[in-house]
Formats: C-alpha cells, sequence, structure tokens
C-alpha cells in the first residue's frame, strides 16, 4: 500500500469536536439506509453518542438499518460489569437508540475458548460485508483499538496484553485500579484498515504527540495509528489542544480549519 494523506479537521474545542463529529455520522445516517458502523469507547465518544441519541428522539436519524461491530472488549469482563464495553455501549448509545436486537455486536470476553471468539468475530465482520464507517479514537501512546505499539498492520482481530499505560488510562472505569485487565480482544489493525471508510476523533493536549506522530512522523508499528496513512478514506477530526504538536498547520492542501 502507499502512503496516503488523510484529510484533517481542526476546530476549536472538545464540544465542537463531538458537535462536528455527530454531524458527519447524522449525514451518513440519514437516508436511513442499511449501514455498517464500527464504534469505539471512551471519553471521546460519549459526547458523540450522546449528540446521536438527541438525534434519535428527534426523529432526524434512526438506528433500525444500521448495524455495528465495537472494536474491543476486555478478556474476562462480564457483559453486566460496569467496566466492560458492553455495558459503556448500552449506557451510552444502545439503550436509548432504535437499532434492532442482534444488530450490535460485541467480542465476548468472557469466551472460554479466547482465539476462537475472536476469529469468530473477524468472520462476523467478514460475512456483514465489512464496515462502512469506523469510529476511532487515538491512545497517547497511538494505539487505535487495542493495537498497542508494536502491533503488526497485518494483525486481524486477537487477544493481545494491554500496555500499562493503557490500564492506567482506564483506571477510571473499575473500582479498583488493580482490576482493571491486563488483557482485550480487538480488531486488528488489518481489520481495521478493510473499513471503507474511517473517522479518527481526537481531543485533548494528552492525545497531541501521539497525533502528529501519526500523521507526520514514520509509518511505523511503533505508533500503531500511522498505519492510516496506509488507507484512502480517512478524515481526522481534532481540537486545537490535540493539533499542538503538528510541525505544519491547514495551509496544506489536505488541511482545513473549521
Amino acid at each position: 500500500m502507499r502512503e496516503q494523506a488523510p484529510r484533517i479537521e481542526i476546530v476549536g474545542n472538545a464540544a465542537a469536536v463531538a458537535e462536528r463529529a455527530a454531524a458527519l455520522v447524522i449525514a451518513r445516517l440519514h437516508d436511513r439506509r442499511p449501514v455498517t458502523l464500527g464504534l469505539a469507547t471512551g471519553a471521546t465518544m460519549a459526547p458523540l453518542y450522546a449528540r446521536l441519541v438527541a438525534a434519535t428522539r428527534a426523529g432526524l436519524i434512526s438506528f433500525r438499518t444500521v448495524s455495528s461491530f465495537n472494536l474491543d472488549e476486555y478478556v474476562g469482563v462480564a457483559p453486566q460489569s460496569a467496566g466492560s464495553f458492553h455495558a459503556y455501549m448500552q449506557q451510552h448509545l444502545f439503550g436509548h437508540v432504535d437499532m434492532e436486537a442482534g444488530r450490535a455486536k460485541i467480542p465476548d470476553g468472557t469466551a472460554d475458548d479466547v482465539a476462537a471468539e475472536a476469529a469468530r468475530y473477524e468472520a462476523q465482520i467478514a460475512a456483514a460485508g465489512g464496515i462502512d464507517l469506523l469510529l476511532l479514537g487515538i491512545g497517547a501512546n497511538g494505539h487505535i483499538g487495542f493495537n498497542e505499539p508494536g502491533s503488526d498492520f497485518a494483525s486481524r482481530t486477537r487477544e493481545v496484553r494491554l500496555d500499562e499505560a493503557t490500564r492506567i488510562a482506564n483506571a477510571i472505569n473499575f473500582p479498583d485500579p488493580a482490576s482493571v485487565p491486563e488483557r482485550a480482544i480487538t480488531m486488528g489493525i488489518a481489520t481495521i484498515l478493510e473499513a471503507r471508510s474511517i473517522l479518527l476523533i481526537a481531543k485533548g493536549p494528552e492525545k497531541a504527540a501521539a497525533l502528529a506522530a501519526a500523521i507526520e512522523g514514520p509509518i511505523t508499528a511503533a505508533c500503531p495509528a500511522s498505519a492510516l496513512r496506509l488507507h484512502g478514506n480517512v478524515d481526522i477530526l481534532c481540537d486545537e489542544p490535540a493539533a499542538g504538536a503538528l510541525a505544519t498547520r491547514p495551509h496544506n492542501n489536505n488541511r482545513r480549519r473549521a
């Protein structure tokens, strides 16, 4: 694959990021044609999902013909546990929109055979015809999904060990920092790159170094998000603090300020 520059849009603050991201997703759902979304979790996504819930309640969009695949889930965490991504998605999106039962897919982190569950999930994505629009955040260490630094760009859905920095960042979701899982099931980088379009969202100064490395550094497994430059249809939406480490600004033709 050859390198292709992503489209970058910089907005003023985190609220503007959520508003603009919601507008892009709403535009995709507005005609109500069947669509398969790839969904992420975390603090970056919660305000976006709140706006999608509001748009659904206002009758602007519907999830009736939407299918979804979440990026990841912790290994050993029950779906009903407050720290699980099943619970996160139910709280922030699935419990408030009109998505049909069975259309929302999340890996089963409690499966007896985690490798078989990862293979099953990968096969489900393929059987669905792939992902139309994949939402991504970026970790402070450059991870996408739970593809930590060092992840092979050819990787598929699999079990991974989480970096300590990732576990510390996610400790807020667990009652005891020691209970943060050490492992997860995640879509692989190759799986992510097969999505037809990708929207990466970043906000806050803590993401600035990772975002700059992903956009302007070498394409390397040391920064998994740099693999996105091997995709032909990536939009990056960030606020001014997250853009703070970029060496070049929106005068570049592939960068625009909202």
